[in-house]
């Protein structure tokens, strides 16, 4: 068993998700908003040829503007399953990140931390192999509850779990727009988690990292589509 490979089946997977969770850092602030580097993952999908691509794009914190960004994109490693989506796109996601030169910085990931049905979704995944921090944004509250925030920018309301505990938090980003969902990954608080994600969304509803990222994923997947992407396999176990 390869905590960066393709697990065999679900049973693996799912003893790979218990073999790192023990490792997860959930007492550091983590980093400043609007300082070093931030980086923004995302992945796209082409069901009828069975790839994916994973995008990484880094910003500079305090201006938001792209510094660096790299792609991967190879044939889907594993049929969807609940709970076990970080294992389709952490090879690649990894694989776009070691393309990049410099240092990532806090990476935001188009997903799911501890907001997860077994408390450890791609950002809690990527945060403790990397060992970097992480957090996760998410459009949609999944299978958790909340009551609905106030109307205002930077309003919220606790993420809450099936056992009553909060796992994360709704968060207005734009007066009067419906929530995110923001949940820790590894190294970052919640409360700094969320002040990450104001700072990254002045303008729109979704962060800036989360926008670029998702643009360049799905670039990089229809030039893959034409023939002109660069194919490469995630790591095996």
């Amino acid at each position: 068993m390869t905590i960066t490979g393709t697990p065999k089946d679900e049973a693996e997977a799912y003893a790979i998700q218990d073999l790192l969770r023990p490792s997860l850092v959930l007492d550091e602030t983590g980093p400043p908003p609007s300082t070093g580097r931030v980086t923004g993952v995302d992945v796209a999908y082409n069901d009828e040829r069975d790839l994916v691509a994973a995008a990484a794009v880094v910003l500079d914190a305090a201006t938001l503007a792209v510094v660096e960004e790299a792609t991967a994109v190879g044939p889907v490693p594993l049929p969807y399953v609940p709970g076990l989506l970080a294992f389709r796109e952490f090879p690649y996601v990894l694989a776009a990140l070691a393309r990049l030169d410099g240092d990532p910085g806090l990476l935001v990931c188009d997903g799911y931390g501890l907001a997860h049905p077994r408390g450890f979704g791609l950002a809690c995944h990527l945060g403790v192999v990397t060992g970097l921090p992480s957090i996760g944004f998410a459009k949609t509250p999944f299978l958790f509850r909340h009551e609905p925030p106030g109307p205002e920018r930077g309003d919220w309301a606790p993420l809450i779990g099936p056992e009553g505990e909060a796992v994360g938090r709704a968060l207005r980003t734009r007066k009067g727009v419906k929530p995110v969902f923001v949940s820790v990954g590894h190294r970052v608080g919640l409360g700094n988690a969320c002040a990450h994600t104001l700072a990254l969304t002045p303008v729109h509803r979704l962060p800036e990292t989360t926008r670029r990222a998702d643009a360049l994923c799905r670039r990089a997947l229809r030039e893959a589509r034409a023939g002109r992407g660069l194919c490469a396999g995630p790591p095996r176990s």
